[in-house]
């Protein structure tokens, strides 16, 4: 996907959509007297019109109002215009507003789909030019921040049989390439040398190694600790011994790195837009599976940290890596340190696709500008109590805690559990509801939605 200024076109356009800010705002379209009526008149009933006689032109009503939810329904709106017109090269002719820019985002998100599978590939969406009101610098940010979204879907939508977590760290290394920020790859005898063995222990069931990729991004002008981003790389999760029924559960667990891509796609697009800020990825990766060695329930693992833990549940494996991770990340000394993970279905069950489930222990103030920058994004923030009474739940008789705490507050005791490899402040943000999609809901694509990306860019970006 490319935004460009009008000014650029060098091609004919395939179709051109212009804005209204109000049905009767006609004045700039070459119509008859009559047609500019009927306009008028079907936007007051719908949200957009196409004309039999110009095939080639949509107009459409932006919303009344301002702030996330108008922001919102220009994307809904854009997405509803997008399936109406297969285009390739897309012209829209509005003034620069902000809603404009987020029609113009629901437009490209609304556009994807992943191909690389296919036989036979469809004509897709290439290029959409904005009115030479919006500064280069907009179209910029617009451009890597779609872009990186399109990244994150493409590597939640890899099959494991391409997306090893060898092969997830390849990935990490071509975005650090393409986008501008550092790549290091520790290998399984490194892993080994640093003893995660939270890591290790999800991994002895599989055949293909695993990989712990950091990714640094210091931006001109950063100065302070940096912000840590984990996510958790689950390539393929099974769920170990505790096998996953498949319908319904286990045929989509390719997605289980959705956190991996978020956090490769919130760093790609804040190294393309060159914010002034340092910022770390830390992604653990391996796939779950119950073979070879794999881990059983009843076993105890001693982790980064050097505590212990009794594991009562393969299937509860995310968060044994993510351990690790969090525990890695005190090397860094972070101002904030923000795990992103597909990690408990009691969350999806509590927010569905609609937001994502956070916690931890960051200030107040903290959780306010994840809120706020999930609103723009309308990758919105559901934030649950943290109250010590769940740490009860994780009592071992055994070990120093165990990795499942029973059905009640599901989503709240695994953040508990990651709670205590953490010495810093701290935000967990379980996207599990909208990660993955079995349809396609507005502009969120089915599959990968890349949802977390938008959310930490923005997040990022009120740092500056």
């Amino acid at each position: 996907m490319l935004f460009l200024s009008e000014s650029k076109v060098k091609h004919d356009l395939d179709h051109q959509i212009y804005l209204l800010n109000r049905p009767d705002d006609n004045s700039k379209l070459d119509l008859t007297k009559a047609e500019k009526a009927y306009l008028a008149d079907q936007l007051k009933v719908d949200s957009f019109v196409h004309f039999s006689r110009l095939p080639e032109l949509s107009v459409a009503c932006l919303p009344e109002g301002d702030g996330s939810q108008a922001f919102e329904k220009a994307r809904i709106l854009a997405t509803k215009v997008q399936k109406s017109c297969k285009a390739k090269h897309i012209a829209i002719h509005s003034d620069a507003s902000d809603k404009a820019m987020a029609f113009a985002e629901g437009l490209a998100l609304a556009a994807y789909k992943f191909q690389k599978y296919f036989s036979k590939k469809e004509d897709l969406l290439e290029t959409i030019h904005l009115d030479a009101s919006f500064s280069e610098a907009q179209l910029q940010e617009l451009n890597a921040v779609v872009s990186a979204t399109y990244l994150a879907r493409d590597l939640v939508n890899e099959p494991l049989s391409y997306l090893t977590a060898k092969q997830l760290a390849k990935e990490a290394q071509k975005a650090g390439e393409n986008f501008g920020f550092k790549v290091e790859v520790f290998n399984k005898k490194k892993i080994e040398s640093l003893k995660m063995g939270g890591l290790l222990a999800v991994n002895r069931g599989s055949q293909d190694p695993p990989s712990f990729s950091i990714l640094e991004y210091k931006g001109e002008g950063a100065s302070g600790q940096p912000i840590v981003l984990v996510g958790k790389g689950v390539v393929y999760d099974t769920g170990g011994l505790s096998l996953k029924p498949t319908p319904g559960s286990m045929d989509s667990m390719k997605s289980d790195m959705g956190g991996a891509a978020a956090v490769i796609g919130a760093i790609s697009a804040a190294a393309a837009n060159k914010l002034p800020i340092h910022v770390i990825g830390l992604v653990p990766a391996t796939d779950n599976r119950p073979g070879l060695n794999a881990y059983v329930p009843g076993d105890v693992i001693k982790m980064y940290d050097g505590s212990t833990v009794e594991v009562l549940n393969t299937d509860a494996e995310g968060r044994m890596l993510l351990a690790d991770a969090l525990a890695y990340a005190k090397n860094y000394k972070p101002a904030l340190v923000v795990d992103l993970a597909t990690l408990t279905g009691a969350a999806a069950v509590a927010v569905g696709k609609y937001g994502v489930v956070v916690m931890g222990t960051a200030s107040d103030e903290e959780f306010n500008a994840l809120s706020a920058a999930g609103d723009m994004a309308y990758e919105r923030t559901a934030r649950f109590p943290f109250w010590e009474e769940y740490d009860e739940l994780l009592k071992s008789t055994i070990a120093d805690q165990k990795n499942i705490g029973g059905r009640e507050g599901g989503a709240i005791t695994a953040g508990k559990f990651l709670q205590k490899f953490t010495d810093y402040p701290w935000i967990h943000i379980d996207i599990a509801g909208p990660a993955f999609l079995n349809a396609a809901h507005h502009y969120r694509s089915q599959g990968g939605t890349g949802v977390g990306v938008r959310l930490m860019y923005n997040f990022l970006k009120s740092k500056v």
